[in-house]
């Protein structure tokens, strides 16, 4: 059994390190390339940078949805929203407290919380159909073609934050050559998430199935944690370099594209939609829709997600993992 183990442990931790390493440039190539194209940052840190921190959920959700593994698609959303909100943006403010901006009260957070009461209420009936996924693909449209709306409001500071950091380096090539080798990281790190994504599916159920748990449970802990990898890097290198914006942007883009598009498109791949497990259903979704609904009064008040409330964040993830630990296993 512990030669097994090892086994399949091989290709779950060279996907996740794959997987990590796929999302860096997928994030680093699409926004050098958006700053290049005159795309303002905000639409960077809600769209490619959310979107490219969420390929890893998106290939590891299409793999296992192919493979007949709906509950680790979909124990993987809840899962990974839940490490979104409470681990990492814990964790961020609890390194420095996260100002929140207008624009993220109005927009961000309630298309939030919509999006996980539409998930919560769509699997209620125990299978979420291709039909439930045409309908969060069109939350996902609507709440892209907002943000671009609402793109034209953001400060001449945050652009000129955000142009600093992802300035075309002064290497004597051109423009045209620099957004070449932009697009070319974006496409690589595209082609190493598929690729890497496969190797962590099947290591994970491999080992699934060896310990003897069931695929919800290594979507919502071990699948979970290892694709929210990418978010956690980016959210903690942007509160490290005081670049709130990005990091708000990314963790809040994340929680509703792995809903709305992630999921949805998931949903569409098998002809018969994807299974909800019933634990899904009578806890993990639900906790994921109540930490949404917490976030409300605690970006409300005084606009801001204070060190101890990032704290309380931590400790109820720790709380929720020890529980998963516990009754799960």
């Amino acid at each position: 059994m512990p030669t097994l183990t090892l086994i399949a442990l091989g290709p779950c931790l060279a996907g996740l390190l794959a997987l990590i390493a796929g999302a860096e440039l997928v994030t680093r190539g699409g926004s050098a390339l958006a700053a290049r194209l005159n795309v303002p940052p905000i639409l960077i840190g809600l769209t490619i940078v959310a979107v490219g921190t969420s390929m890893p959920e998106l290939a590891v959700g299409i793999d296992a949805a192919l493979q007949g593994n709906g509950a680790l698609a979909v124990g993987n959303i809840a899962g990974t929203n839940t490490v979104n909100l409470l681990l990492i943006l814990g964790l961020s403010a609890l390194i420095r407290p996260l100002a929140l901006h207008r624009r993220s009260l109005r927009l961000d957070l309630p298309t939030m919380v919509v999006a996980a009461l539409a998930l919560l209420l769509l699997a209620m009936d125990g299978r979420l159909s291709r039909a439930d996924g045409a309908i969060l693909i069109a939350m996902g449209v609507l709440y892209t073609g907002a943000i671009l709306w609402t793109a034209g409001q953001e400060s001449r500071a945050v652009r000129t934050q955000f142009q600093k950091e992802y300035a075309p380096p002064e290497n004597g090539r051109t423009d045209g050559q620099s957004a070449l080798h932009s697009g070319a990281a974006l496409i690589l790190g595209i082609a190493v998430i598929v690729v890497a994504a496969d190797w962590f599916v099947d290591g994970a159920v491999a080992l699934a199935r060896l310990w003897g748990v069931s695929d919800a449970f290594i979507g919502l802990t071990v699948v979970a944690i290892g694709t929210s990898s990418p978010e956690l890097v980016t959210t903690l290198v942007s509160t490290v370099r005081g670049e709130r914006e990005i990091a708000i942007g990314n963790l809040l883009g994340s929680s509703v594209y792995n809903i709305v598009f992630i999921l949805g498109a998931t949903c569409v791949v098998p002809a018969g939609g994807l299974p909800v497990d019933p634990a899904l259903m009578r806890v993990d979704i639900p906790v994921m829709a109540l930490v949404a609904l917490v976030c409300i009064p605690v970006f409300l008040s005084a606009r801001r997600v204070s060190r101890t409330e990032g704290a309380l964040f931590v400790g109820a993830y720790g709380v929720y993992l020890g529980y998963l630990l516990l009754t799960r296993m």
